[in-house]
């Protein structure tokens, strides 16, 4: 088992606070197309990027989710996934570390007992009881049907508890003006982002870019509720863990070979 120390919290039961779908909608509808946060930079809504036809809705027929296999990652090959994130989502290291973005990283870990080091990609988990949607004050931190963990960021007033609640180090805050950002993937100063699985892309029936980038068979992407999918007859079938499986938050992400 992984330990991350930074930003733990308490184990016990977490409730995810509910999303009120239907005003989501209203509000984004109501909204402009686009807000303008600052001179040269605009944030595009969600809603706007990634709106499906109502016979398209997201339901909790569906959970998406990964499954990653630690000994199929040499250093060189999850700093590829990084790179492929940063690539499809407009964001990128600045060398500042303790600021910069942290959508997907690299994390080196080492066995104490025999010494044997490897890396693995770590991101938001999209946890089914998510800490950073519980104490969100509001509700800018919400869970898709279909469990993606997102980042209204129209309503988020950077006041960072989710990065606080969330065990993974997950989540950082936008310090800085953006520039050249993806439709899809709106970021603007003053509020806080995380791993989105590339929602734009799975909307569309494709794979996240990290998993693309992956090398085969070391990111599985798929439906955790379909029994017949490759991801749930793997982790039916072979030995998986969930980091901070104490926490009991039911993550969307699993590992095998930590």
């Amino acid at each position: 088992m992984i330990s991350l120390k930074q930003g733990q919290i308490e184990a016990g039961e977490h409730k995810t606070a509910p999303v009120d779908e239907a005003g989501r909608r209203k509000f984004l509808k109501g909204s402009a197309a686009a807000l303008a946060l600052a001179p040269g930079m605009t944030l595009f809504a969600y809603g706007e990027a990634i709106t499906k036809p109502a016979e398209q809705a997201v339901t909790t027929k569906s959970r998406w989710g990964l499954l990653i296999d630690a000994a199929k990652f040499s250093d060189e090959d999850v700093d590829a996934c990084v790179k492929a994130c940063q690539d499809e989502n407009g964001w990128r290291d600045t060398g500042k570390p303790m600021t910069d973005a942290q959508w997907i990283r690299r994390v080196n870990l080492k066995n104490k007992k025999t010494d044997e080091q490897f890396s693995l990609p770590m991101m938001c988990q999209h946890c089914a009881e998510a800490p950073c949607v519980d104490v969100c004050p509001t509700g800018a931190s919400f869970k898709r049907k279909d469990g993606i963990v997102l980042v209204d960021k129209h309503i988020c007033i950077g006041c960072r508890y989710c990065m606080m609640a969330c065990p993974y180090k997950a989540r950082s805050f936008v310090h800085e003006h953006i520039e050249d950002q993806k439709e899809h993937a709106p970021r603007g100063i003053g509020t806080v982002e995380s791993c989105t699985m590339c929602v734009h892309l799975v909307d569309e029936g494709k794979e996240p870019a990290c998993v693309k980038a992956a090398p085969e068979g070391a990111m599985v992407f798929g439906d955790l509720n379909d029994k017949t999918s490759k991801l749930a007859q793997l982790i039916k079938s072979v030995a998986t863990q969930q980091v901070r499986a104490d926490l009991n938050l039911d993550p969307g992400v699993r590992y095998r070979n930590i």
